[in-house]
């Protein structure tokens, strides 16, 4: 089972570049598209105190980053430069 949990759509360049990101680095991630899912566009609302933003990842320890940049992919995950 993935430890990552990325909620995307399919028109966003941010999670076509997230989801390259860590396919590259070997991460195996679930993608759920917001668009199409309406519980998980509730949930990126509440996660993200009301905002749509996205690509929104969970991981396993509960933690999320909310679009975030490759280096900050990078440091979360644990990958050296």
């Amino acid at each position: 089972m993935a430890a990552i949990t990325m909620y995307s759509a399919s028109w966003c360049p941010d999670c076509r570049r997230a989801k390259r990101f860590l396919t590259q680095h070997g991460f195996p991630f679930v993608e759920i598209d917001i668009e199409e899912d309406p519980t998980a566009a509730r949930y990126v609302l509440e996660v993200n105190g009301g905002r749509r933003i996205i690509p929104t990842l969970v991981f396993e320890d509960g933690s999320v980053l909310v679009e975030p940049s490759n280096a900050a992919l990078a440091r979360k995950l644990g990958i050296e430069p």
